[in-house]
């Protein structure tokens, strides 16, 4: 459950999310199988983001972040991986790294 705050507080069940967005996928029978082309397809939006960025257009920056959300959490519900969990677990990883100018340090070299 992640809480967002902002002009309207938000709980959402990341869980019930991912299977929500695999859902719509099967109503409107996209795929839901071919995780490489989930992946592609996903490419395409990331792309459709930088483009957008260059145009400094804010209103299709939002839509295109949110399409790419759509896409990792539909993804990660296809490969049965709790999004939020694994991003937890790598977070608690990345932030004891040591790093020196923006370069990782291998433990020991400190």
């Amino acid at each position: 459950m992640i809480k967002a705050k902002g002009d309207d507080d938000v709980e959402i069940d990341t869980r019930a999310l991912q299977k929500r967005i695999l859902e719509n996928k099967r109503n409107h029978h996209f795929n839901t199988t071919d995780v490489k082309f989930e992946l592609l397809c996903m490419y395409g939006e990331v792309n459709e983001l930088f483009q957008a960025c260059l145009k400094n257009d804010s209103d299709n920056i939002g839509e295109e972040l949110a399409d790419i959300n759509i896409y990792l959490l539909g993804l990660a519900e296809i490969l049965g991986k709790d999004l939020v969990k694994e991003t937890l677990a790598k977070l608690a990883i990345d932030e004891k790294r040591v790093y020196r100018k923006g370069i990782k340090i291998d433990p020991g070299e400190e």
